[in-house]
């Protein structure tokens, strides 16, 4: 069996298509712009550069961009008030600090400083909450990217078996949070998982982000599953040369694509759909500021 791709760049472009048209609609019939704001403190090179993806795509989208660049040595009370600004700013619809932050600033304190309403990264406690609890929430970009896609492919989830490997609080438990929204059975493997391989096995869908390079080979994937890869790790290339590296994801492409039914890839897969997705809540949480209706196929 050879695995269909799941094209994440493709699938990103069309959701970056209807955010683009709904944005135009609010402009045009309402006369409001969605705004998002994002906030990068440092100098680290992979937050400039996504930090400039993102607002490239922002304006692409017909949005309104923000970006606060802060220096490194910013202090907390700096960085707050900046948020509490934010907060403020009926413009602004979407707040995002990019992470990590640097080391004497409290991630948690600054995450949950941010009103709820306007957390696109669905990392404020009361978003974690309420997505917990089935709620209407603001939901973490990657994991929302994830069900969007698997919903494209399989149309409805219900009753399917699913295993999510990790559970951290930006993918793995949230990932499981919307899978059980959709009715899925799901189980979260982890480093202390007895029999990981035999739990994956099982599954109708596995997503896969634990942070370790090809960790998930073929033989851990039932056949026909769909495989999932959020896993981005640069690994060494020798064959292209000294000092060249490589992309991979957390599963062994090669060998888990003989045996799925359809699978990410890395890179090309469900990187492109966390952009896209920011840009998807930025648009619903200036719907719900406005009581106006959520776009429809850009939400949980």
């Amino acid at each position: 069996m050879t695995a269909e791709i799941i094209d994440g760049k493709a699938f990103a472009a069309t959701v970056r298509k209807k955010v683009a048209g709904h944005v135009a609609k609010l402009t045009e019939q309402h006369g409001i712009t969605p705004g998002l704001a994002v906030v990068l403190v440092g100098e680290d090179p992979a937050s400039q550069v996504y930090v400039r993806s993102k607002g490239k795509q922002t304006v692409e989208a017909g949005m309104s961009s923000y970006e606060h660049k802060l220096e490194a040595h910013t202090s907390e009370a700096e960085l707050l008030a900046l948020i509490d600004k934010l907060n403020a700013d009926p413009a602004v619809h979407g707040i995002l600090v990019q992470l990590p932050l640097p080391d004497h600033l409290n991630e948690d304190l600054v995450i949950n400083a941010i009103d709820p309403a306007k957390d696109v990264d669905g990392f404020h406690i009361s978003n974690v909450g309420l997505l917990g609890t089935g709620q209407k929430s603001m939901v973490p970009c990657t994991p929302l990217g994830c069900l969007m896609m698997l919903r494209d492919h399989h149309g409805s989830l219900s009753g399917m078996n699913a295993v999510v490997i990790g559970r951290s609080n930006i993918v793995g438990k949230p990932m499981a949070q919307l899978l059980l929204g959709d009715s899925c059975t799901v189980t979260i493997a982890h480093s202390r998982t007895k029999d990981i391989e035999e739990v994956a096995r099982r599954a109708d869908i596995v997503v896969a982000a634990v942070g370790r390079p090809e960790m998930v080979t073929g033989d851990w994937i039932k056949p026909g599953a769909t495989v999932i890869d959020v896993g981005i790790n640069r690994i060494d290339a020798p064959e292209k040369g000294e000092g060249k590296t490589r992309l991979v994801g957390d599963c062994h492409f090669d060998s888990c694509a003989e045996v799925a039914g359809a699978i990410t890839p890395v890179p090309g897969g469900v990187g492109p759909m966390t952009i896209a997705c920011l840009l998807a809540n930025t648009v619903t949480a200036c719907c719900r500021a406005n009581g106006l209706p959520e776009p429809e196929g850009l939400t949980a």
